[in-house]
């Protein structure tokens, strides 16, 4: 993954974790609602600064081939 590919997943993480915490959040469906608003929140700091720079955030440095059998 490159740079910024890790700070927007550590973004969205430390968000989720975040509103999780804030709402005292406990179970499936309440940690599903904290880790949908935290990914937005990595999401929307994606999309703006893909806007400024004009060049896409994601790269095909995370991708691994399948292993050939």
């Amino acid at each position: 993954m490159s740079e910024a590919e890790l700070i927007f997943t550590a973004l969205a993480e430390l968000s989720t974790r975040q509103i999780a915490e804030s709402v005292d959040a406990t179970g499936l469906e309440e940690n599903k609602t904290a880790s949908k608003k935290g990914g937005r929140i990595a999401k929307q700091a994606r999309r703006e600064l893909e806007d400024k720079t004009g060049r896409s955030v994601v790269t095909g440095q995370n991708f691994l081939r399948p292993k050939k059998r």
